[in-house]
């Protein structure tokens, strides 16, 4: 089980900056909705003005996995991913520290015939999850019709961590540290489901190289390990924010076929083509921000960003 205290220091100097967000945070969880989105795009244009590193990463980003839009349609791209992040940080807010049963009216849950006919026959199953804008709201949302586990990697920071890890129990069965791969295997053997976002470029020891986007990228191979080792199925879970802010749509989609294949490129590809249409269905609420291309196949490449 994670750990909910917060360290002995707590109320350090140092972390005094943390309380302010927690309590930012804590705030804005219960305003109105409208005000929510109005001030999430707010943030988002700000910080997109204001970060001009972020800023960089998403623009190349962008014109590297859209080059068939036009200079303009890009730009209109860019900037609608930082409004839709920065809705995603109210939204964050609301899932981390308000029940969101009060929210469940608003959810449209498509495909859950997929999940439902795993855990009928006892199988675990591992969830492919998205770094949408509104992930955590998402995972809150989903809690509302399935239990599940999930995996994650502990924030640096001891007193912000515990605040997501104790506002995830709500609706998380268990929360996974990433290095913990026997206790994620063990749970999933155990008729489990388990959700693991595996969009990110966490080196090259970890890798294979596949396309993403067109773009060769490192991409993790642990999907299909753990799927190898637990023998259970990958679900597709999509996640986004309809167009009016206010409704959501969750949904699963077919397990992936002949996965793992043994073919760890194959495999690879196969999860990036799946993410790649998730995000697809609205590319703005992707988390365009991180540098998934930092490691190139040739090392000696200059760096995109």
């Amino acid at each position: 089980m994670a750990n909910y205290s917060y360290p002995k220091n707590a109320w350090h100097p140092r972390y005094w900056l943390t309380w302010l967000a927690i309590g930012f945070l804590t705030v804005t969880a219960y305003l109105p909705w409208p005000a929510k989105v109005f001030l999430g795009k707010g943030l988002g244009y700000l910080v997109m003005l204001i970060a001009g590193r972020r800023r960089q990463i998403t623009e190349v980003n962008i014109k590297l996995c859209f080059p068939e839009k036009t200079a303009e349609e890009q730009k209109k791209l860019v900037k609608a991913t930082f409004l839709a992040n920065g809705v995603g940080v109210f939204e964050t807010a609301t899932a981390l520290v308000r029940n969101v049963s009060f929210l469940k009216d608003r959810a449209t849950f498509k495909g859950r015939e997929h999940l439902d006919k795993v855990l009928a026959e006892g199988k675990g199953a591992i969830i492919l999850g998205v770094h949408f804008s509104a992930l955590d709201l998402g995972g809150a949302l989903h809690g509302l019709f399935f239990t599940v586990d999930t995996i994650y990697k502990p924030h640096k920071n001891p007193v912000f961590n515990r605040f997501i890890e104790k506002g995830r129990t709500q609706y998380f069965e268990e929360q996974i540290p990433s290095s913990d791969l026997k206790k994620l295997v063990r749970r999933i053997r155990q008729g489990k489901a388990c959700w693991y976002s595996p969009d990110q470029d966490f080196g090259r020891e970890v890798s294979v190289f596949a396309p993403f986007f067109g773009v060769e990228a490192a991409s993790i191979t642990m999907t299909s390990r753990i799927a190898k080792m637990t023998k259970a199925p990958v679900l597709p879970l999509r996640i986004h924010r309809n167009p009016d802010n206010y409704t959501y749509t969750l949904e699963y989609l077919p397990p992936l076929e002949n996965f793992p294949s043994g073919d760890d490129v194959a495999d690879a590809t196969q999860v990036n083509q799946a993410i790649e249409s998730m995000i697809r269905e609205n590319p703005a609420q992707y988390l365009w921000m991180h540098r998934r291309f930092k490691t190139r196949p040739d090392p000696d490449s200059p760096p995109l960003y």
